[in-house]
């Protein structure tokens, strides 16, 4: 579904591709039945390509890894966290336009 560009999460290996990742990560929290989540992904594998290098784009599949979404308060999809140093810096719930996923990048660079 995702680009070569985006990872694929799991609560396996959240920790060491997100919370120990020397740059920001943006994550995208989402479900293959959710509308709002197919009508973003083209702009998440757009982002994840113009940026490949300054930042790593992710996605997590919420029905398949229940225990990082919980971690994370994530009670709505999509949701799109913003990590900088293992942090969370800034998120967005709902699809939203591309220019705000570039300004949200962009504050965290």
């Amino acid at each position: 579904m995702a680009s070569e560009s985006v990872l694929q999460l799991t609560d396996g290996n959240f920790e060491s591709e997100v919370l120990q990742s020397s740059i920001p990560v943006l994550v995208d929290f989402w479900a293959s039945w959710c509308g709002p989540c197919k009508a973003i992904a083209p702009l998440i594998d757009e982002v994840a390509a113009e940026y490949q290098g300054k930042i790593k784009v992710g996605k997590v599949n919420v029905d398949d890894n229940q225990g990082t979404p919980a971690t994370y308060g994530v009670r709505g999809i999509p949701t799109l966290i913003l990590f900088k140093n293992g942090e969370v810096v800034d998120q967005i719930v709902g699809a939203v336009p591309k220019i705000q996923l570039k300004s949200l990048i962009d504050k965290a660079l």
